[in-house]
């Protein structure tokens, strides 16, 4: 599905990331969510072994990723995980890492993370496989992948376009395809809107469960009015020197690639100048401007959410 997270092509490495204290666990929530879902389905969840040696075309049973058909399932009646502190899991945590070329450091901590992007999310394909710290994934349950956040850890994410949120319990790497933020599981991608879309905008916020008391939110009253719409640009560069932040303004309006802007910004107390490509109509549109925009040699482009 449009977005699917790219981490099984690298769950070998993987699960190679170790070297934390600590074992995988899983909450009782977690366990009653795949009891229910045997039961609802009728169909065991898959018992036989996962070979993570085997490549990717022959991994997995289906070759495309799909949704469920619904089976009886009632999303809505699924309870949010509470955050509680937990060990780092054993695998997937090591730091930093590379895939496909670009390299990743994973945070200490959920603790004070912020950001906004584009979430997708993954389904029947991957369920019941194992996700990057050996647990199976659910897609009936409120989980997450993401490229920097610990594992296993908890963020609240929202979306941005109509004010729902969700608490995910991050236990997975990914999605490595460009411009995505964090992977939903199905569950939570119905529940805060973005499904059968396949993407939305979204902010993601790190929970740090020995400081903060957090409950599920409750379904929030959105208007067009109060949920207002989130502006999606593209970052090309941000540079200290105005000269240069304008010769590369200045080289993208040739290629025609849409409005450029040149804007302010402040980091660590030092003032740059973002080149910036936006607002653009949705991520499809995204997506078609970070290729032409690599494949014209220029540097990678980055997602920025106003």
């Amino acid at each position: 599905m449009k977005g699917a997270c790219l981490w099984t092509i690298v769950l070998i490495a993987a699960a190679m990331l170790g070297g934390c204290a600590g074992s995988p666990s899983r909450s009782s929530h977690h366990e009653g969510v795949i009891a229910r879902t045997r039961d609802v389905l009728r169909t065991p969840f898959r018992d036989d072994r996962d070979d993570t040696s085997r490549p990717q075309s022959s991994r997995y049973r289906q070759q495309a990723d799909s949704t469920p058909d619904g089976g009886g399932i009632d999303i809505a009646s699924i309870p949010e995980p509470v955050p509680q502190s937990e060990p780092l899991s054993r695998y997937g945590n090591k730091s930093p890492y590379n895939v496909l070329g670009q390299t990743y450091y994973v945070l200490p901590t959920a603790a004070g993370y912020d950001e906004r992007g584009i979430a997708s999310y993954y389904g029947t394909k991957f369920h019941g496989y194992m996700t990057s710290d050996f647990e199976k994934y659910d897609m009936y349950a409120f989980t997450a992948a993401s490229k920097v956040l610990p594992l296993p850890s908890y963020a609240r994410v929202t979306n941005l376009e109509n004010g729902r949120s969700v608490i995910v319990r991050v236990n997975d790497r990914g999605p490595f395809a460009p411009n995505r933020i964090i992977d939903l599981s199905y569950a939570a991608a119905v529940r805060i809107g973005i499904w059968p879309k396949g993407t939305g905008l979204v902010e993601v916020q790190g929970i740090d469960p020995a400081r903060e008391n957090v409950e599920p939110a409750p379904p929030p009253v959105v208007t067009a009015q109060s949920a207002g719409k989130p502006k999606l640009y593209l970052q090309v560069g941000a540079f200290g020197d105005p000269a240069n932040a304008q010769r590369l303004a200045d080289q993208l309006r040739a290629q025609d690639l849409g409005a450029i802007r040149v804007v302010d910004a402040q980091v660590g107390g030092r003032d740059l100048k973002r080149v910036q490509i936006g607002p653009l109509a949705d991520v499809d549109e995204a997506d078609r401007v970070t290729q032409k925009i690599d494949a014209l040699g220029l540097p990678h482009a980055q997602v920025a959410v106003q």
